[in-house]
């Protein structure tokens, strides 16, 4: 099988979002990161950095993390909303909103307003979408179909169901192989069968002239 990542490296991945900060210091001169350019930071005036750095300011009480739009009680809760209301993949609220959402309850959620609501509501379209997703591998398992396209995942879900959706497809490409060759061996043992039945015809005509 091939390797997957594991949630660690994808919630490395999403370290590189852009968040926006308030910075509590003044610095005048521009950070150059391989990722793109940061700075120069202005005491009280917001700036985008990406959420690795975001953590370590806060952890450092440099500076607040301003939360983004799509982390509010409201927004997650129409998410939470549409998603139990659709048969497919509603957009998730953000490419990493599982990874994105931890880092931030974990680092910095005294600066993420009703985080006990917001927990829970990620937890609930997650838990959402995965049920979702077992159900479109079932139906697809019990198909004939050898692909199937899915919209609207996330790398943290398709990461997910990678390991079982393989193993299922693993199964299924043995349980074929095996009836083709019950299906082969069927067919010899057949025309071994009519071949000495046409055998014991020829003799008993030879013997009866």
């Amino acid at each position: 099988m091939v390797n997957r990542l594991s949630p660690a490296e994808i919630e490395f991945l999403a370290e590189k979002q852009l968040v926006s900060i308030t910075p509590k210091f003044t610095q005048n001169h521009i950070i150059y990161l391989i990722s793109g350019n940061v700075g120069p930071f202005v005491s009280g005036l917001p700036t985008e950095v990406p959420l690795w750095l975001a953590i370590n300011l806060r952890q450092r009480l440099k500076c607040e993390i301003v939360l983004p739009d799509w982390l509010s009680v409201g927004s997650l809760q129409a998410k939470k909303t549409s998603e139990a209301e659709s048969v497919f993949f509603s957009s998730p609220p953000h490419s990493h909103y599982m990874e994105v959402s931890r880092l931030l309850l974990k680092f910095a959620v005294d600066d993420v307003p009703q985080a006990d609501e917001i927990r829970t509501l990620i937890k609930d379209i997650w838990d959402l979408r995965i049920a979702k997703l077992r159900k479109s591998v079932d139906q697809f398992m019990s198909s004939e179909s050898m692909v199937a396209k899915v919209n609207n995942l996330t790398l943290m879900e398709i990461n997910y169901a990678r390991d079982f959706l393989s193993e299922a497809l693993s199964v299924r490409q043995k349980l074929r192989t095996n009836q083709n060759l019950n299906f082969t061996l069927g067919d010899s043992q057949l025309f071994d069968s009519r071949l000495n039945d046409s055998k014991f015809s020829s003799g008993s005509t030879l013997d009866d002239t």
